[in-house]
């Protein structure tokens, strides 16, 4: 799972589109017979440095964003995270569209300018039509909530190698509290209207903010992370010369001033508002569509920005159900391959209980799994040039999620490096409780965050020339994820992947999980399931451990729509290779198709198939 600030309920963003604009959204246009070769550079030309210019602006929105990207402007600022804030970049991006749609022929512009044209008017759109859902995001939870990811911000991505960038840590440190209290106005809110997150939500909300400001300067005991990290920047600056002891003292004073004037009360009142606010939440939890005022259009605009398609829940729930029962096969055929003696639920059984499958619950058993995904990503990382033409230039490393946000059984994820590749990007691993972290799944949980997954991808589109910069920086859930699980499937045309065959039941089983994803999505959230029932249908489909079980469904029920993007994806680009084979036969090329489908950065599902029917094309033509 891919995860940034943006995307996370820190900044509630609205960035994402949903669905592909046709042509006809252009400006005016002039008729195709008069477009000359030179027009069409000469206007997307024009357009792309007009997109620069306006990504330049609305980056400004978002200091942390810049942070991602490697810069240190705004570097002393967190992002405005109110209702009203929101709402003006929502404005500024119907202007912006306005703008274009006056200034630009859409006729004349070449077919990536078109891509370009399209994705702005698409991100504004879908901004638009989320207006009415402001209140329905949460702004606190146990998987996205900026208690847990901003100290996550400040210890990995606010690099400290000037005094300047230390002085803006602390005002970073400092203007947690604003930024804190503008999402704490929203919850409440929110609350005022009925919407709030289930029980789970906000004891996971309790006990990582707790954490957070546990240990030395909050109170006695070792240092907290956040602390540990503010001394360690201090120190590195004193050992590269930048400052001396006597001011990295001074500066130390300065941060763990506001670590408890600002910080730790600021965190003091999320745990207030918590707490006064959770025994109004429900204990077994069912989704939006059951419990929010607008719960059913919401999760129809949710479908919608997730799938970028207009399936309904209805047709995702069937599809969810028809995929289930295929992989089952597939699994059964495994089974009795091994020869194990008894039904599938047996074998699921026997996967989930028997030690043979677990790394020991240690800390040599940790690292080890560590090592175990590092090598299998090494061993892809060489095998790359046989499949692709665009590779990636950030390195990919492998870590241990920080103890303040560690989750039981919660989900692997992906942190992207900088577009420069001067920062690697990071698959973080979830490894306090070994039991939820089975060996058959560790090799198709690497592929699909590192290599040829998320980093892939994400690298890849950041690194990209040639196209706008704000489309080297999109994301659509249902591309990126789809990816990811396309990347699964496609490891295993690889060499030496999946050698044993409990790995590939690990393939299988990260497969059906996606699919039962269609179905227990829908269910809770279109079909008023509960947290219990969803739980139950899962555990009876796969071998998946319980404690990932119920960290899986409860990720659902916060984040709806999400997880149905996982396969809607997959499927269609599985449907696009098959369509470029068959159209191209011994003139297909899996270099060119992959290229084809990175080269372009992230896009709706619509726009990727429009861009795969041009490659097709230009394969055809010679």
């Amino acid at each position: 799972m891919r995860k940034t600030l943006l995307v996370c309920a820190l900044a509630l963003a609205l960035t994402a589109c949903d669905r592909a604009a046709s042509p006809e959204a252009g400006a005016a246009s002039t008729p195709a017979a008069t477009v000359s070769q030179a027009d069409i550079k000469a206007e997307t030309g024009r357009l792309n440095q007009w997109f620069e210019k306006k990504y330049e602006e609305q980056l400004q929105f978002s200091p942390l964003q810049l942070t991602f990207q490697g810069r240190k402007d705004l570097y002393d600022q967190l992002d405005d995270l109110s209702e009203k804030a929101a709402l003006d970049q929502v404005a500024w991006q119907k202007a912006s569209v306005e703008e274009m749609e006056k200034t630009f022929d859409y006729a004349k512009l070449g077919d990536e300018g078109k891509f370009s044209y399209d994705l702005w008017k698409l991100q504004y759109e879908n901004a638009r039509d989320g207006v009415p859902f402001l209140a329905d995001g949460y702004a606190f939870d146990q998987m996205n909530g900026a208690q847990s990811l901003l100290p996550t911000v400040l210890i990995s991505f606010h690099k400290v190698d000037e005094e300047s960038d230390y002085t803006a840590y602390i005002a970073r440190l400092k203007a947690s509290a604003r930024a804190f209290d503008q999402l704490l106005e929203r919850a409440r809110k929110s609350a005022g209207q009925g919407i709030r997150p289930p029980k789970f939500a906000y004891e996971g909300v309790i006990d990582q903010s707790r954490k957070v400001i546990a240990g030395a300067p909050f109170s006695s005991g070792k240092d907290s992370a956040i602390w540990a990290d503010a001394q360690a920047k201090a120190d590195a600056l004193v050992k590269n010369g930048k400052i001396d002891a006597a001011r990295a003292a001074a500066l130390k004073e300065e941060a763990r001033k506001a670590l408890l004037e600002q910080f730790k009360p600021a965190y003091e009142r999320i745990i207030a508002w918590c707490e006064e606010d959770l025994p109004k939440a429900a204990v077994n939890a069912t989704g939006v569509g059951s419990t929010h005022p607008n719960g059913k259009a919401y999760y129809e605009y949710q479908l919608r920005q997730m799938t970028t398609t207009d399936m309904t829940a209805e047709e995702i729930h069937a599809l969810g159900l028809k995929e289930v029962e295929r992989i089952k096969g597939e699994m059964t055929a495994l089974k009795d391959k091994v020869g194990f003696k008894g039904d599938l639920d047996a074998f699921f059984a026997f996967i989930d209980s028997d030690p043979q499958f677990n790394f020991p619950d240690t800390d040599a058993g940790r690292k080890a799994y560590l090592d175990a995904a590092t090598k299998d990503i090494a061993n892809i990382k060489k095998e790359l040039p046989n499949y692709f033409g665009l590779l990636p230039k950030a390195d990919l490393e492998v870590k241990r999620v920080e103890a303040f946000r560690e989750q039981d059984g919660a989900a692997q994820h992906y942190f992207p490096g900088t577009p420069d590749g001067s920062r690697p990007g990071v698959y973080y691993v979830h490894l306090s409780d070994m039991k939820s972290m089975p060996k058959p799944e560790l090799e198709v949980i690497a592929y699909h965050e590192g290599l040829p997954g998320h980093h892939m991808q994400i690298s890849i589109a950041q690194e990209l020339t040639g196209v706008p910069k704000f489309r080297t920086q999109a994301n659509f859930t249902a591309y990126a994820e789809g990816w990811g699980l396309y990347a699964e499937w496609l490891a295993k045309e690889m060499p030496n992947t999946y050698q044993d065959p409990y790995s590939e039941f690990g393939r299988l089983s990260s497969e059906m999980w996606r699919a039962i994803r269609l179905v227990v999505d829908t269910g809770l959230h279109a079909k008023g399931w509960t947290e219990q029932q969803a739980v139950e249908y899962f555990d009876a489909n796969s071998a998946v451990p319980l404690t990932a079980i119920k960290s899986e469904v409860q990720r659902y029920l916060i984040m709806p729509g999400q997880a149905t993007a996982y396969k809607v994806g997959m499927i269609r680009i599985q449907e696009l290779r098959r369509k470029a084979e068959t159209e191209l036969g011994d003139r297909f090329d899996i270099k060119g198709f992959h290229d084809a489908v990175l080269g372009g950065g992230a896009l709706p599902l619509t726009l990727l198939e429009r861009r795969v029917d041009q490659w097709i094309a230009s394969r055809k033509a010679g």
